[in-house]
């Protein structure tokens, strides 16, 4: 493999594990705080122990995304130093926007709530979370700006063979980053819909395994104490049922969300990327039907073996243009297109090196783009499906004794993360052979664009990208154990495990009473929430 290939695998390795908290951070974020307003509105102490358990599992992961994330900034100028010199002019505010506003606010307000429990006034905290989490959506839309430009360049003239921002507002206000946030913003609620709704599901069936909550003769749940355990009374098991239908109902919505605005970032790809959507259905030909299923060499240069096994007869049109009869173009018309707007083989530049004069692959990794497009839609069914049926299944107050059912909605936890991955794997791998694919609006701006092949670091070698590859990804395997491991051990330990008080002993009377924190000092350790 030559530096290239490398340093797009070490990209798409750290990206995509990286991705795999930012979901969870924003659309957990988002249920703490609708979860925190209900205890402040309501003062019931069931919603207190969901905000801290809840709030615990957020904080975990939010550790572990910016731990994850500071790499992704590292690699723009370890491997990609020609594309961070290309895109500079533009990117230069979205990030500094995310990283200097953003991100500051949210950590910063993110801290008060932490540490305010006790501090501050209960609206005052409550308001902390509520500017944490909105922070971290803006950080994300931020992010999103300065990717949308790349799929869909607008705002700038190029000066120099390089783009320049004449329009700050085009750049913030580009229509694929307006489709785009609402679906990344569903996307992440889907996740953490999932997350609610597994995790509450299994300590439901743990209450039932352990003989704490029975089936009355009307088959409703009749919820127990463990004597001697305040942390799975009778208030423990309303945390979990609650939390599972929030959970369900969270899902439910997410995935219509995300159908709405994946439908039309759809037509938009159409639009400004209709390789990659081709690509997406193996469609080879013009027409109008979309692929359920296809067979044969999906990943061939000539894809004229590729047979639609089930395919519905004016879907793809609906797709891409809103009716049933527009044909469509299939990747044998466009590829002509793009060889006479775009050239067949890489130019002879020197930013190429030994790639210059190479065929340039206008069509994306097939088996990628097809698979991930229906990995994508249908990891999100499943999980919109098992919302749905969760629902039903607990309209008694408690879940199947079944422990086979309770494996199930835990590995279901998977299914929203999958389908996140999987849409961004395919919106990144089907822009290729381009980092920066050219906008076809008339207007001319479609001279700005840039080769995947032409954005790579030309001073650094195969074998030291190689090495960080090593480095990184098994750094990353290490933090996927830790942070792993001290989910599974805060989510078996249940809310108790969030508010330890819950199971303090009585204290001896014999024993010192000075409180912990020293005479004066209030006894409840202010950093326990954080441990």
């Amino acid at each position: 493999m030559d530096a290239l290939e490398i340093a797009r695998w070490q990209f798409g390795i750290t990206t995509v594990y990286h991705f795999m908290m930012v979901p969870l951070t924003i659309g957990l974020g988002l249920v703490v705080a609708v979860i925190q307003t209900l205890w402040y509105r309501t003062g019931k102490p069931e919603y207190l122990r969901m905000t801290k358990f809840w709030g615990k599992l957020f904080l975990i992961n939010f550790i572990m995304g910016v731990a994850t994330g500071i790499v992704q900034e590292f690699q723009f100028g370890m491997a990609w130093s020609e594309y961070s010199r290309f895109v500079g002019d533009v990117f230069g505010a979205p990030l500094a926007m995310e990283a200097l506003l953003a991100f500051f606010v949210e950590s910063t307000f993110l801290g008060l709530w932490i540490f305010g429990w006790k501090q501050l006034k209960p609206g005052v905290h409550l308001a902390c979370l509520w500017v944490a989490v909105i922070g971290s959506v803006f950080s994300a839309y931020f992010i999103i700006v300065a990717n949308s430009w790349m799929q869909h360049p607008v705002g700038v003239e190029m000066v120099n063979g390089r783009p320049v921002m004449t329009d700050a507002w085009a750049v913030f206000t580009n229509n694929t980053a307006l489709v785009a946030v609402p679906h990344t913003l569903f996307g992440a609620l889907a996740v953490a819909g999932g997350f609610l709704l597994g995790i509450a599901w299994y300590h439901l069936w743990r209450r039932r395994h352990d003989g704490i909550d029975t089936i009355g003769a009307d088959g409703k749940v009749i919820p127990g104490e463990a004597a001697g355990i305040l942390g799975r009374d009778r208030a423990d098991h309303t945390v979990w049922i609650r939390s599972l239908r929030i959970g369900a109902v969270v899902a439910m919505i997410s995935f219509a969300g995300t159908a709405v605005t994946g439908d039309l970032q759809g037509k938009l790809m159409f639009e400004q990327q209709p390789m990659k959507m081709a690509a997406a259905e193996a469609a080879c030909h013009d027409g109008t039907g979309f692929s359920v299923l296809s067979v044969g060499n999906v990943g061939a240069k000539n894809c004229d073996d590729i047979v639609a096994v089930i395919e519905v007869p004016g879907i793809l049109s609906f797709l891409a243009k809103g009716d049933f009869t527009t044909e469509v173009k299939g990747v044998n018309s466009l590829l002509d297109e793009y060889q006479s707007k775009y050239g067949t083989t890489l130019p002879d530049n020197p930013i190429y090196g030994d790639r210059a004069g190479q065929q340039i692959q206008y069509v994306p990794v097939m088996e990628v783009t097809y698979w991930g497009f229906r990995m994508m839609i249908g990891f999100g069914g499943v999980a919109a499906l098992a919302a749905l049926v969760a629902l039903w299944a607990t309209r008694k107050g408690t879940v199947p004794a079944s422990r086979g059912l309770m494996r199930l909605a835990v590995f279901g936890i998977l299914a929203p993360f999958g389908a996140n991955a999987a849409g961004w794997i395919f919106t990144e791998m089907g822009r290729q052979p381009f980092v920066v694919a050219p906008n076809p609006d008339p207007s001319g701006i479609d001279q700005v664009f840039m080769f995947t092949a032409a954005a790579v670091s030309p001073g650094v070698s195969a074998g030291e990208i190689m090495t960080s590859l090593v480095v990184l990804t098994s750094i990353y395997a290490v933090l996927l154990v830790v942070e792993v491991k001290l989910l599974v051990k805060y989510i078996r330990g249940g809310v108790a495990s969030a508010m330890p008080e819950l199971v303090h002993a009585p204290v001896d009377e014999n024993e010192d009473k000075t409180p912990r924190g020293g005479p004066g000092k209030p006894d409840d350790d202010v950093l326990a929430f954080a441990y």
